[in-house]
């Protein structure tokens, strides 16, 4: 990165710039502009150029070094990223900090990102996007399907948890978990199918969980919405689930 070479001291890589450094999961409409995102603090004016964005701040962030460059935080990032992208995205990136990133961040760091940021753009957003993340997500399919199955009106269900399996010798751990009603929605991205060792471990877990009698839904990307709110009600239903009736 060029700019690097010459950065006077005191700036730093912010917002998408920072999310790319960082290997946050973007939307590709994000990453369309290629200027980067620097960032500084008053009084110091922000950096001008037909390839750079400069970003004034009052309080400096946290900074960390990735590869030698000066990037602002993770959950600074995020935060800054609201007015960015949509909402969905924007949980998508929450669930990344908390699932994925090593270490992951914990919950409450997020929260206190964002109550020190009343008043500022996408604010609003932000705590729409607080209330909808959640821990061990591990990519954005996965968002994007409990997302889907909610707000379908079916139940939430925890997120990348061992299951109670009682004749294993190996735990098991499943993306979608409805623990009372004995039922795992599992998303089966492009590496499950396209790697053979992969693929095998995959058959011989699941059909251990359903040798316990849970029930098993395979999501593939190519699965059109409507088909997987479907198949997920129809399980829980079997299980004794129904709208409107919460659990005791």
């Amino acid at each position: 990165m060029a700019y690097s070479a010459t950065m006077p001291t005191g700036q730093y890589f912010s917002h998408v710039t920072a999310a790319q450094l960082l290997g946050m999961p973007l939307p590709r409409y994000a990453t369309r502009d290629a200027r980067l995102h620097v960032g500084v603090v008053a009084p110091d004016r922000a950096p001008q150029g037909a390839r750079i964005v400069g970003h004034t701040v009052s309080n400096r962030p946290e900074v960390w070094l990735v590869g030698g460059l000066t990037v602002q935080n993770p959950v600074s990032t995020w935060c800054e990223l609201a007015p960015l992208v949509g909402l969905d995205d924007l949980i998508a990136l929450g669930d990344h900090l908390l699932g994925v990133f090593d270490p992951p961040f914990a919950p409450e760091d997020l929260h206190q990102a964002v109550s020190e940021r009343i008043g500022h753009r996408g604010i609003r957003r932000l705590r729409a996007a607080l209330d909808e993340v959640r821990p061990r997500v591990e990519s954005r399919q996965e968002t994007r399907l409990r997302l889907l199955l909610v707000r379908a009106g079916l139940p939430e269900p925890e997120t990348n948890v061992y299951l109670p399996l009682q004749f294993q010798r190996r735990r098991v751990r499943g993306d979608l978990v409805y623990r009372r009603y004995r039922t795992l929605v599992e998303y089966d991205g492009r590496q499950h199918r396209t790697d053979d060792a992969q693929f095998a471990r995959d058959v011989d877990r699941l059909d251990a969980v359903m040798a316990e009698d849970w029930r098993v839904i395979r999501v593939l990307k190519e699965t059109p919405d409507a088909e997987i709110i479907a198949r997920v009600d129809q399980a829980l239903r079997y299980r004794g689930w129904r709208r409107g009736i919460r659990p005791n």
